[in-house]
């Protein structure tokens, strides 16, 4: 087994405490399946959410740069008798889709796009993907969260059969991180724990950038919310939600 594959195990384990289904929430209060069906996931990852898309009546298909990960998520879908066409694919070099209704990027995914240019590009191409009036939804840490939570580290867990200690310090770019962990997992049958580590790199912009972005593109409408409400964005906000309309 890779080292990728034990990472989109420990993955899932991991993400447990995410509201998932407040992403679902927010995807359907503005853009029904009724009105919207198709959506495409891009990171889509293991693809928890994207089934749930799937159960809340989208057509879904997804992206994700793993092959591990999308191997996971097509047996996810397949145990619960859907199906969706999932591609390993870079979001900045997203090509083959059009009329979308729906795009989303969510759990910080484009914040692993670390070049200014890549960001604009993945933004671009997903508007050239939606039909009009298609609506993208995505959401990204906030510079609070980058510059100030995430370097309050180290960070620890451990519940026994998953542990790990997570180290952060500043990447090169700015608004960066570089997220060093090291896991522990134990293995049933031996009672012994695997160690493998993995290294990360995240990167945030103003919130001014990324509106500045979608609406150079062509965005005719975009609205900002922060963690999981629909209230403007404070200085403390840790998560940005942000969604545009063709």
């Amino acid at each position: 087994m890779s080292s990728y594959e034990r990472f989109a195990h420990v993955y899932d384990e991991l993400q447990k405490d995410i509201p998932y289904n407040l992403y679902v929430d927010w995807v359907v209060q503005h853009a029904p399946s009724s009105q919207y069906p198709a959506l495409l996931d891009i990171g889509c990852g293991t693809g928890v959410l994207s089934l749930l898309f799937a159960q809340a009546g989208y057509k879904v298909s997804g992206i994700d740069l793993s092959e591990e990960m999308l191997s996971i998520a097509t047996e996810r879908f397949t145990a619960a008798g859907y199906h969706a066409p999932l591609y390993c694919m870079s979001m900045d070099e997203l090509d083959g889709f059009e009329a979308l209704d729906v795009v989303t990027i969510t759990i910080d995914s484009l914040n692993y796009v670390l070049e200014e240019q890549a960001v604009y590009m993945t933004l671009e191409r997903i508007y050239h993907a939606l039909r009009d009036g298609g609506q993208l939804f995505f959401d990204v840490h906030s510079l609070f969260k980058m510059n100030e939570i995430f370097l309050d580290g180290p960070f620890t867990y451990d519940d026994g059969d998953i542990s790990y200690v997570w180290h952060t310090e500043p990447a090169d770019y700015e608004h960066s991180v570089i997220h060093q962990m090291t896991f522990y997992v134990r293995d049933v049958a031996s009672e012994l724990y695997e160690r493998f580590d993995e290294e990360h790199i995240q990167r945030t912009f103003s919130i001014d950038q990324y509106m500045t972005w979608l609406r150079t593109i062509g965005f005719d409408h975009v609205e900002i919310t922060a963690d999981f409400t629909d209230e403007a964005p404070e200085y403390d906000s840790e998560r940005i939600f942000i969604r545009a309309v063709k």
